[in-house]
């Protein structure tokens, strides 16, 4: 009997211990854990693990509005050639000569041109508005010559004068003319707005040739802006070109096409600027004269 009583808590103990090894693989499954497995530290669930990429928590910021700055307009008043822009239609380019006309000659032209030339005022239209042009003109060529709606009618009584600029220029670009188109900007209420010489009768990449007589102006260019701009010119780039007596500029390649200029209103008084700006007008337009 005392033997039986023996072997039942030696089997009892036995049972015991077995049951108690099992207990932690069945605590892991239905309730917190009461021994923490090899790799993970004491006190540390899952929950509260720090993450794979380290301890970084995300922080709103609120968005920057970005602002939008008018650049500079870059001047040039320095002999030279510069490329203002290069775009799919090609570069442009601008070529200034100061003193291109010396003092004494430049002084004799301008006398004989505002005494010669048969100025005249006209009548634009914009809009379906007229209006008169803030200057006087003139034109000198066999063919007519269009633009903002006004018709300037062939004339080929050229003064000798323009004939002997004419071949000047000529000579030092490389360029050949047969017409050319003055402007009389009388004083400092003068002025023409903004434009590009982009007229069909100029062919696809017209090369315009500037003389300056008389005081110094100012003359403006601006970069069209690019499609998704819809037309604002507020953020285009800028050049600004003082020309001076007797200083010649050429402006070449993509200019027209890519870019507009104007000689803008005074607030100071100034004398008297005749502008002479030789090009090319084909008979029809983009074809070549045989």
């Amino acid at each position: 009997m005392e033997d039986k009583r023996r072997r039942a808590r030696v089997q009892g103990a036995w049972a015991g211990s077995v049951k108690s090894q099992a207990t932690p693989a069945l605590t892991l499954i239905s309730g917190p854990a009461t021994r923490c497995p090899p790799h993970q530290k004491p006190g540390l669930g899952w929950e509260n693990q720090e993450p794979h990429l380290g301890n970084r928590k995300f922080v709103f910021t609120e968005p920057q509005q970005v602002i939008r700055r008018v650049p500079e307009p870059r001047v040039i008043d320095k002999a030279g050639v510069y490329d203002i822009s290069l775009s799919p239609t090609g570069v442009s380019r601008v070529c200034l000569y100061p003193g291109f006309v010396a003092l004494k000659e430049a002084d004799y032209a301008l006398k004989q041109l505002c005494r010669d030339i048969p100025w005249q005022q006209r009548t634009g239209i914009r809009e379906n508005v007229t209006y008169q042009q803030p200057r006087l003109t003139a034109w000198y060529g066999e063919l007519p010559y269009t633009y903002s709606s006004i018709t300037m009618e062939p004339n080929s009584h050229w003064l000798p004068v323009l004939l002997e600029l004419k071949s000047q220029i000529e000579a030092n670009t490389g360029h050949t003319f047969n017409s050319l188109l003055c402007n009389l900007y009388r004083d400092e209420k003068d002025s023409v707005d903004w434009h590009s010489d982009d007229e069909p009768s100029l062919g696809s990449s017209p090369v315009i040739a500037s003389l300056s007589l008389g005081t110094t102006r100012t003359f403006e260019m601006r970069k069209k802006p690019a499609p998704e701009e819809d037309g604002d010119y507020n953020y285009v780039e800028r050049v600004k070109i003082p020309l001076s007596h007797g200083t010649l500029l050429l402006m070449e390649g993509a200019t027209q096409a890519d870019w507009q200029h104007r000689v803008p209103k005074e607030y100071h008084s100034r004398e008297p600027r005749v502008n002479l700006t030789f090009r090319t007008v084909y008979p029809d337009p983009g074809r070549p004269c045989p």
